[in-house]
């Protein structure tokens, strides 16, 4: 079969031998991920997502009365919505703090209730450094992190809900209330993941000001009329990321393809797939014993593993030099059920793997991979699997899994299965901030 790999593949291949790598090919059926995302609203909060000014990451408000209306996107959120931000301060000439200010507004006559299902936020410095992990660890209580994205993915998972947040705010009609007014420091970043419901339409803000005072009389926080102020009068954050590839140009020889980050409100906060051998069935056959099915995770335009699915959430709205779709799905819950059953007529040993294979987009029979996987880490965070085990008893585990460009991946879970056995394996993971897609659930039957 005729195939071409990217030039990033390329790129690597002809690195000097003495890098003493070796590249893989698996050979290996590769199926569109069944299920879509679901129709949840997302305030989607990452470009810039290093951020050197005051100014206004993302607002959904009307422009009607303010000085820059460029910087607002005129888009109500109402019923069940989700929040995520992740950004980064860093700044050479500004040594304080900045803080980030998550405001929401009620344009109606009525107070309007905001329910805080549930929220996470945490910084690099001090909640969640940067640290070195083995590729694969187990986390059973969560403990296992690196960055703010990793542990604040792996507490949603869990359920966390940090006491800090309120369970409910009051708005009073046509005024507004800060969910969250939070620092970062210099050289540190803020991820947040927050799942909300109101009862009638309300607009959100998610700004950034820097501390106010001095070393002398002390320094705070911002305060509600300060933040008011900066919506009503501030410009977007600078500096600006790259702005994406117009999608007319896409395919043109020497236009470079870039994705940009995302500012907006994204349609989509999970994916549900129940992987079966087709639709309307109830198993997923397990491959034949030295084979493996692959299924891709969050595929992007022009790299989708020769499946032609895209699953970046499409953008109800957005800024016009940020992402054109949600590209990288940041926050968004996968969850995939697998209904397991061995067909063959002899037992097997079947594994389910994540793994990181190198972006391609003209093969559907095979995988690369490298060994030893070297470089920038493509995907940081926690995976939970639910299963029975050999011995038919419920097992649930975490696993906090960290893989470069060309990983495979160990196995999260093995199972011996008779002839004839089913067993069921359903795996969660929320896709992590700082993460490279696209990632493959892999089922594997061994030799």
């Amino acid at each position: 079969m005729w195939f071409l790999l990217t030039n990033a593949v390329l790129a690597q291949m002809a690195q000097p031998a003495a890098l003493e790598r070796r590249f893989v090919t698996q050979i290996q059926e590769i199926r569109p991920l069944p299920g879509e995302l679901d129709r949840v609203l997302v305030f989607n909060s990452n470009s810039p997502e290093v951020v050197q000014t005051e100014g206004i990451l993302l607002s959904t408000f009307p422009a009607l009365g303010k000085q820059v209306p460029a910087a607002h996107l005129n888009q109500p959120l109402v019923g069940r919505f989700d929040f995520f931000s992740h950004h980064i301060v860093r700044s050479a000439r500004q040594q304080r703090t900045l803080y980030q200010g998550a405001l929401v507004y009620n344009p109606n006559n009525e107070p309007v209730n905001l329910e805080i299902l549930q929220a996470v936020s945490h910084a690099t410095n001090p909640d969640a450094p940067f640290v070195q992990l083995p590729s694969m660890v187990e986390n059973p209580d969560g403990r296992v992190y690196s960055g703010p994205g990793s542990r604040v993915m792996n507490e949603i998972l869990r359920n966390v809900r940090q006491p800090e947040f309120p369970t409910k705010i009051e708005i009073p009609p046509q005024q507004s209330r800060m969910i969250f007014n939070l620092p970062i420091l210099p050289g540190s970043g803020r991820t947040t993941y927050m799942r909300l419901q109101t009862n009638a339409p309300v607009y959100m803000a998610n700004l950034a000001m820097y501390a106010l005072g001095n070393s002398r009389e002390g320094v705070r926080a911002p305060l509600l009329e300060e933040w008011q102020n900066l919506l009503v009068t501030g410009r977007l954050a600078e500096p600006r990321d790259r702005t994406p590839t117009d999608p007319s140009k896409v395919g043109i020889e020497g236009e470079e393809k870039i994705f940009g980050r995302v500012a907006g409100v994204s349609i989509g906060a999970e994916w549900y797939a129940r992987i079966t051998d087709r639709p309307g069935e109830d198993k997923l056959s397990i491959p034949q014993p030295g084979r493996g099915i692959s299924y891709p995770i969050n595929t992007v335009t022009r790299i989708t593993l020769g499946t032609n699915q895209v699953q970046s959430a499409p953008m109800v709205v957005r800024y016009p030099d940020t992402a054109i779709n949600g590209h990288g799905n940041y926050g968004v819950h996968y969850r995939a059920i697998l209904p397991l059953a061995n067909n063959t007529g002899n037992p097997q040993t079947v594994t389910i793997s994540i793994q990181t294979p190198f972006k391609q987009e003209y093969a559907r029979d095979r995988l690369f991979f490298v060994e030893p996987p070297q470089g920038q880490v493509f995907f940081r965070g926690t995976v939970r699997v639910s299963y029975r085990d050999d011995n038919r008893q419920p097992q649930v585990r975490y696993f906090h899994l960290v893989q470069r460009q060309g990983e495979q991946g160990q196995p999260l879970v093995t199972l011996r299965m008779p002839a004839s056995d089913r067993r069921v394996v359903t795996v969660n993971f929320f896709y992590p901030p700082d993460a490279t897609p696209p990632q493959v659930l892999t089922v594997r039957t061994l030799e």
